[in-house]
This record gives structure tokens, C-alpha cells and sequence, in this order.
């Protein structure tokens, strides 16, 4: 697999990552420890390098379940987490936040034991703290690095104005936030933004939670899993935006390849800083996104996506 460089820090990561929340959190029930970890470690074979996480997935659970995977593979691998969500109703995923120096480090601390590594690659601030100045926590952030904790920090979820903000702490490596046919609010000045400051894009939800592959219908969607509380997967929603899986269908089947592979391939011609973090708890659809990497669009099938139908439905509940 080819690599990308992330951003400033000049860590290198197979152009496909590995997003590990579903494994533990958010769809419905957890998979087996074993099931998961057999996963990530069939993800390492195929060449993917940069594994991402967050101390809320579980909550604290997915850390554990990746640091075991990744054990003995250590120096193959991008370890990536996250902190700053609080989980306070696992029910309703219902998060607190905080970002205070104090929290902060006492995070990291925690993080590098349930992981069982000694330094995190990249950490990254989950989301801003409306109480904390983003200064005060890129600051602690900037902190950990001297301290040997951390390699790389990078934020999730923010505006230009914040990024401009947190650059002038300290250099930002990535910035994560949702980037797929299904989400394209990134495209008008996040992602211009980025590339022009040497800050690599790690888009989340790469396949749109499931939507693009074609292969989810509404019934799908268990009461408890997270998708059932968007309103893009809701009624006449979801009806209107399958839409968008009928122009990928087209391209996927002139190309004789998967619909999720052409979603991922057109994310990843969004620019060469950009390095989608695709998750699945199966070991086809890993294989099959992996795949995507080798999938080439040409001008005229990016045009076609391009003016894909916009979706219907707001990105979250009120």
C-alpha cells in the first residue's frame, strides 16, 4: 500500500487506516475480544498502518482490544487515540467534555497503560472543550510531546478559526473529521485550509457509517445502535438519500469494483494529505476496503460522483 505523510510530523501511514470504534462501541453489540483482534492484525498484513482510537469507544474498552492486536507488531504501526469525550449516559451517547490540562494529561496516562506502548504516535483532542480555551489544550498536549508521551497531536471536529488558533500553540499534524459522498461539508474551506498547511485529513465515516456500500437497508438499523438517532437514516431520509448509492453504483459497476471501494477511492483523490480511517468488524469488508487503495477514477467518474445528490437529513439530532 502506498504511504502518506501526516501532515508536519513526518510520520508516514499506509494510505487506507483502520478505524477501531465499531469494534467496541456505537453499532449495535461489541465483537468478540478474539473476533477483533484477529481483524487488526489481518489489517496489519495487508499493509495497513495507522490504527485509531479514543478512550470514550467502550468507554476504555477498544483501547485495551487494540493494544492487544497490536502487540508484537509495535514498530509496523501509527498508534492513534484520542481524549477529551466523557461518556455520561452509554445508553444515549450522551458525552461530556473536557479539555483542561489537568484532564488531559491524566488521559494520556491512562491511554499509554490500557495500549501497553510506551509513547502514543498521535494524540488527538476528541473535541474542543467550550470551557477550555483550545490554546490552554493544545498547550498540555504540546507538553506530553516534550515529555517523550506523545509524537504527533492533531484535533478533531473543528473550524478554521480553531485550527488557525491551536497552529499558533503548537504545529497540528492531522485534523479528523467526516468526509465521504455522504458528508462533503469539509470540502468548501476545511480541506483547503488543511493542504495548504501541511495538516493531513483523516476523514471519519469514510463509507458514510455503512450507507455507501449499498448494502445497508432501513430495517438494518437496531434501536441501539447509533445510526438509529441520525436523521439522514431516518424514514423518507433514507429513502431519498439512496440516491447517492445509485450514482456510486454506476461507477462501481462500470469498473467491475465494490461501491464501498469507489466511495473510498474518491475520498482518497480529495488530495494527497488526506488518509481515510474506514472501520468493519468483518474480514471481507476489510479486505474489500484495503482493496480500494487500488482503484483509479478517472476525471470523468470523479465528475459523475461529484454531482452525486446531496444528502437529505441533517449530520446529527438537535
Amino acid at each position: 500500500m502506498k504511504q502518506r505523510r501526516l501532515g508536519a510530523s513526518n510520520i508516514l501511514a499506509g494510505e487506507i487506516g483502520y478505524g477501531a470504534m465499531g469494534l467496541s462501541w456505537a453499532y449495535a453489540q461489541p465483537v468478540d475480544e478474539r473476533d477483533g483482534i484477529e481483524l487488526i492484525r489481518r489489517a496489519v498484513d495487508l499493509g495497513v498502518t495507522l490504527f485509531d482510537t479514543s478512550d470514550v469507544y467502550g468507554p476504555f474498552t477498544n483501547e485495551r482490544l487494540v493494544g492487544k492486536a497490536l502487540a508484537g507488531c509495535r514498530e509496523r504501526v501509527t498508534v492513534a487515540t484520542k481524549c477529551g469525550l466523557i461518556v455520561r449516559d452509554r445508553e444515549t451517547f450522551d458525552f461530556g467534555r473536557d479539555g483542561s490540562p489537568a484532564y488531559i494529561k491524566a488521559a494520556c496516562d491512562a491511554s499509554l497503560a490500557r495500549l501497553g506502548i510506551d509513547v502514543i504516535d498521535l494524540y488527538q483532542l476528541h473535541r474542543v472543550d467550550p470551557k477550555i480555551p483550545v490554546e490552554e489544550s493544545v498547550g498540555a498536549m504540546a507538553e506530553l510531546i516534550v515529555a517523550g508521551k506523545v509524537r504527533a497531536i492533531g484535533l478533531s471536529e473543528v473550524d478554521v478559526e480553531t485550527l488557525e488558533r491551536a497552529s499558533r500553540v503548537h504545529p497540528i499534524a492531522t485534523l479528523q473529521s467526516e468526509l465521504s459522498l455522504f458528508e462533503r461539508g469539509a470540502l468548501a474551506t476545511i480541506l483547503p485550509w488543511c493542504a495548504a498547511h501541511d495538516v493531513a485529513f483523516l476523514p471519519f465515516s469514510p463509507l458514510g457509517r455503512g450507507f455507501l456500500t449499498g448494502r445497508l437497508k432501513q430495517g438494518d438499523i437496531a434501536s441501539d445502535d447509533f445510526r438509529a438517532t441520525l436523521p439522514r437514516f431516518e424514514g423518507d431520509a433514507f429513502e431519498r438519500n439512496l440516491a447517492i448509492v445509485d450514482t456510486i453504483a454506476g461507477v462501481a459497476n462500470r469498473l467491475g469494483v465494490a461501491n464501498g471501494q469507489v466511495a473510498l477511492a474518491w475520498v482518497l483523490a480529495q488530495g494527497e494529505m488526506v488518509v481515510p480511517i474506514p472501520g468493519t468488524k468483518r474480514l471481507t469488508y476489510l479486505e474489500e476496503n484495503v482493496g480500494a487503495a487500488s482503484v483509479e477514477l478517472a476525471p470523468a467518474d470523479l465528475a459523475e460522483l461529484n454531482a452525486a445528490w446531496a444528502p437529505v437529513g441533517a449530520r446529527y439530532s438537535a
